[in-house]
């Protein structure tokens, strides 16, 4: 059950704290990153004018997303980003929260499957001018494809006045699959893009600002993954679509089967 925001969260915005965090993030978590996979990042110039606080954005395909997004940013962005994640997976277990809260200043959100959460924490962390890792979909990927998006973020950034950076992360999904138990092998090539701050228009209300979010991950997302010829998010929901439909007809078939031997039966 989400609880109510409480007072203080000097570990969101603690310098000391910052310095420690950013610190673990650049000699120990991007090392390891870079070992695991080979990294390309994009666009940074996109963050130049880029102030906090803001709402980081991106496509969800694996546990790799949010330390590949963390350790992309330049310091002056990344140092005091705070990333949402599932209260239900990641902090039911001291030794999942801790490497949260150490290299990602995270922080449960509640997706109503009886983890912790804290109710209206985002808003209050954005007040306090402290950014966001959030990601609108709200699980990862099974298949590679991109989920629809929840207006959550969308709302925030409406509510509190504060721009959406878009990032799209291509070849996450191959490098380490929902399925697959082990960590990437043979540092397989992903690439974390940077899109153009996004910010509502006058009344703009938030469903049309998610479905603007959305469509502009896919863009960034599909444009890079054809440059390097790598698989795209229309090309995942194409096979997602062809799957279900095959499922759908083997079912049929095996019902029709079905039908055909009580008839049988009854004869």
């Amino acid at each position: 059950m989400a609880k109510d925001v409480e007072p203080g969260g000097s570990r969101y915005t603690s310098d000391l704290q910052a310095a420690t965090r950013r610190t673990a993030q650049l000699l120990l978590l991007k090392p390891a990153l870079w070992k695991l996979l080979k990294i390309h990042v994009h666009s940074a110039a996109n963050l130049d004018s880029l102030e906090a606080p803001f709402i980081v954005f991106s496509n969800h395909a694996s546990h790799l997303d949010a330390p590949l997004i963390l350790c992309s940013l330049p310091s002056r962005l990344g140092r005091f980003v705070a990333t949402g994640a599932a209260g239900d997976f990641f902090y039911d277990k001291w030794w999942k929260s801790a490497p949260m809260s150490l290299f990602m200043n995270g922080f449960p959100i509640d997706r109503g499957k009886g983890g912790r959460g804290q109710r209206g924490l985002s808003a209050k962390l954005l007040d306090d001018g402290v950014p966001l890792l959030l990601f609108p979909e709200g699980t990862r990927s099974r298949d590679g494809a991109m989920g629809p998006y929840k207006p959550g973020v969308a709302s925030l950034c409406i509510s509190r006045g504060v721009p959406a950076l878009p990032v799209a992360l291509v070849g996450a999904f191959e490098a380490w699959p929902s399925k697959q138990k082990h960590l990437p092998k043979g540092r397989p090539e992903v690439h974390v893009v940077f899109g153009r701050p996004m910010t509502p228009f006058p009344g703009e209300i938030a469903h049309e600002f998610n479905e603007r979010m959305r469509r502009q991950v896919i863009e960034l997302h599909d444009t890079t993954a054809r440059a390097y010829g790598m698989k795209t998010l229309a090309e995942y929901a194409h096979t997602q679509a062809l799957e279900r439909a095959q499922k759908s007809e083997i079912a049929a078939l095996v019902d029709d089967a079905k039908q055909r031997a009580d008839k049988q039966e009854e004869r």
